[in-house]
């Protein structure tokens, strides 16, 4: 027995691995986040299986579910969004399952960040101007590390994803403008790949109202750094005809 732990991706179910919908459609018990798991995934688990949504579960009554099909030694699908290891709340799920002596193995999807940025159509690394990316959330019922304030990370001027943070929208603007300016370019892509992704673009200046215009409330990622709108950048030496590799040698000699 084994319980999977299983990223449905950031909505499309195109775009779950096929080792998920492999896993989903075998298992004989699918326990699932109802709030953010769109049905069309779990539509895939068969037809005898014992489909569960776990939005309104604790952990105790999560790993209950786990403990239960342990003693039946029936494989668990543990579906959730995104990716399950990125803002997933499963690393206490792991920790039960490790002290109880039930195995697991996580099955990695495509995260909401990633889906955005490809919603988007922008590079998040670009040649130098930004080579890091930063995945943070703002403070809010979960407390963060003092390091970790968003003011702190904010002196990197890395490009940064946020999440779980759009309602937080005003602090978030507070405390990068500092450091990004109020003309930095921002984007909130709300539902990102889903068939109601909404897709609002402005400045750190104004992207608050644009996104209260827009009626965005939750499920958004934001996207804050001069890769969104750059134009001007550098080539990739990657390509470069004086550049080799292990794989090119140089056509032309550096200058």
């Amino acid at each position: 027995m084994k319980v999977y732990i299983i990223g449905a991706g950031p909505g499309d179910p195109r775009l779950l691995t096929l080792r998920a919908a492999e896993l989903i459609s075998s298992c004989p018990v699918v326990l699932y986040t109802g709030s953010l798991v769109p049905r069309a995934v779990i539509a895939m688990a068969r037809a005898n299986a014992e489909v569960i949504d776990s939005s309104g579960m604790t952990l105790d009554e999560i790993t209950e579910v786990m403990v239960r099909a342990r003693d039946a030694n029936q494989n668990v699908a543990r579906v959730h969004t995104g990716d399950p290891l990125i803002f997933g709340s499963t690393a206490e799920q792991m920790r039960r399952m490790e002290q109880l002596g039930i195995e697991y193995e996580v099955v990695p999807g495509v995260t909401s960040f990633s889906a955005a940025a490809a919603a988007l159509r922008r590079e998040l690394t670009l040649p130098e101007l930004s080579q890091t990316v930063i995945l943070t959330r703002a403070e809010g019922r979960t407390p963060m590390p003092e390091r970790e304030k968003l003011g702190e990370l904010a002196r990197h001027h890395a490009t940064m994803a946020l999440f779980l943070s759009v309602t937080l929208l005003r602090e978030v603007c507070e405390s990068l403008i500092p450091e990004y300016g109020a003309d930095c370019p921002v984007a909130v892509v709300y539902r990102a790949t889903c068939p109601e992704q909404k897709i609002v673009r402005g400045t750190l200046g104004d992207i608050l109202l644009k996104v209260r215009q827009a009626g965005i409330k939750s499920q958004s990622i934001i996207i804050v750094g001069r890769t969104l709108t750059a134009n001007d950048f550098a080539d990739s030496r990657l390509y470069a005809p004086d550049f080799s590799h292990r794989f090119r040698k140089a056509k032309v000699r550096a200058e």
